[in-house]
């Protein structure tokens, strides 16, 4: 059923007024001699003295009348609460199957009742507010990790195509675009990344200190910050730092292109979205992000020895020997190799969630968001993965 709201939809009826627009609704039947059903309504119909029962109506159903039709010569003045007091009746007809005739009602009901039956009321639009049972919901949401997991495999694939694209010189994107992009994901990445490894490099020596010194073993200090951060926490951390500062912007800039309709604009000029717009994003990030981690190293070592200098008062030159002594090339490499695995993740989650953005502003923010929490859950789980495939390995 459909109420329509209290709109000023008082009209006069064809006959005249004969009555005071104060008179109450009336409501009475009477059998015809067809053996239809008649509902005579007279009166003044007003919201504000509510819709009359339709007890007498319904129990003049139960005799089963051939038909229902309405006698409107007594009425004065009604709005829509004549209208929801026919629409009653019609529910109440048609739960027993008898048939309804409003001809006898004025035209302005007959129109009204015609907009609502327009737009019925959605069948599932009460149910939809219900809660859906545990398991229901344990499925549905079982279902969109498969469908996203399969989403993510096809992505993948197509990257792979693309860079064998770019192997044989057949990607399309303009150079320039990969000069800007290589200078957003390193150069401007530098104050933010400075900033962070040097607090977490700090924090290390800090909690390092605390513990080694009460057994006269300050100095590996600096064994325990070079370790930690050339091994992984450099990675890590510049890692979570891009995720958050450029993998959110990836995705907010290609779902921005979605909804101005410029990928759509790149299929229509015959080039590919993921070479022009996915490629070189991707190349970047690779590219950019062995560096950062070396200058993460860096900082964090110089943040360790800030602690070491200030708080244990070791000379600048022993923890620097100390530091070369602990950290072995491999420890490097390794570290260097796993921020360039993560700068890739990284990428593949902004630009996914920016292809996979909807049409709306507020899709835009929300992809944005998914890109951040994605990159972030793929570099945790590459790190766990690393340290068990290294330990494996021996390396």
């Amino acid at each position: 059923m459909v109420w329509l709201p209290a709109v000023a939809a008082r009209g006069a009826v064809e006959s005249a007024r004969s009555g005071s627009a104060s008179n109450d609704a009336e409501v009475a039947c009477h059998r015809a001699e067809d053996g239809a059903l008649v509902v005579e309504v007279g009166g003044a119909w007003h919201l504000d003295h509510g819709i009359p029962s339709a007890d007498a109506v319904e129990k003049a159903l139960d005799e089963q009348p051939s038909r229902v039709t309405y006698e409107a010569s007594r009425l004065t003045h009604w709005d829509s609460s004549l209208v929801g007091f026919v629409v009653k009746v019609a529910e109440l007809c048609a739960a027993k199957k008898i048939p309804v005739d409003t001809e006898g009602l004025p035209k302005g009901v007959g129109r009204l009742l015609a907009l609502a039956e327009a737009v019925p009321e959605k069948t599932d639009a009460r149910g939809a507010a219900k809660q859906q049972p545990w398991l229901a919901r344990v499925g549905i949401a079982s279902q969109a990790v498969a469908e996203g997991a399969v989403e993510m495999l096809a992505f993948i694939g197509d990257i792979t195509k693309g860079l064998g694209r770019l192997l044989v010189g057949r990607a399309r994107f303009r150079r320039s675009d990969l000069a800007v992009l290589i200078q957003q994901a390193g150069a401007e990445a530098l104050p933010i990344v400075t900033l962070i490894s040097f607090l977490v490099g700090a924090i290390f020596a800090f909690v390092g200190a605390v513990q080694l010194e009460q057994f006269g073993a300050a100095i590996y200090v600096a064994d325990l910050v070079g370790i930690a951060m050339v091994r992984d926490m450099a990675a890590v951390m510049t890692g979570i730092v891009v995720a958050g500062r450029t993998g959110a912007a990836y995705a907010a800039q290609i779902g921005t292109m979605k909804v101005t309709q410029e990928t759509d604009a790149l299929t229509t000029l015959g080039l590919s979205a993921l070479d022009f717009l996915v490629l070189p994003r991707m190349i970047a990030l690779s590219l950019m992000m062995p560096l950062l981690c070396l200058y993460a190293d860096l900082m964090g070592i110089l943040g360790g020895m800030a602690v070491g200098v200030g708080m244990l008062h070791l000379a600048p030159m022993v923890y620097f020997q100390e530091t070369r002594h602990a950290v072995g090339l491999d420890d490097l490499v390794g570290g260097v190799f796993k921020a360039g695995v993560y700068g890739v993740l990284v990428a593949i989650a902004g630009c996914l969630r920016g292809l996979q953005c909807g049409k709306s502003s507020s899709a835009v923010g929300e992809a944005a968001t998914s890109a951040v929490v994605t990159g972030i859950v793929f570099i945790i789980v590459a790190c766990g993965i690393f340290a068990v495939s290294f330990y494996m390995l021996d390396i």
